[in-house]
């Protein structure tokens, strides 16, 4: 599950930021799939952390 809501979380975090600095709708799915995959790799290094530590 966090590595849903990190997916989740990235992508409306990108795509934030693209609007915030005036870019276009393009720009805004290109940042929000790169903060996307970033933050699932993060929240995918979690999971297993946890797991591991449980």
């Amino acid at each position: 599950m966090i590595v849903i809501a990190g997916l989740g979380l990235g992508a409306a975090m990108g795509a934030s930021v693209a609007l915030r600095r005036g870019g276009k709708v393009l720009d805004a799915l290109q940042y929000a799939a790169g903060y996307g995959i970033a933050f699932g790799l993060l929240g995918l290094f979690a999971t297993i952390f946890l797991e591991r530590m449980l």
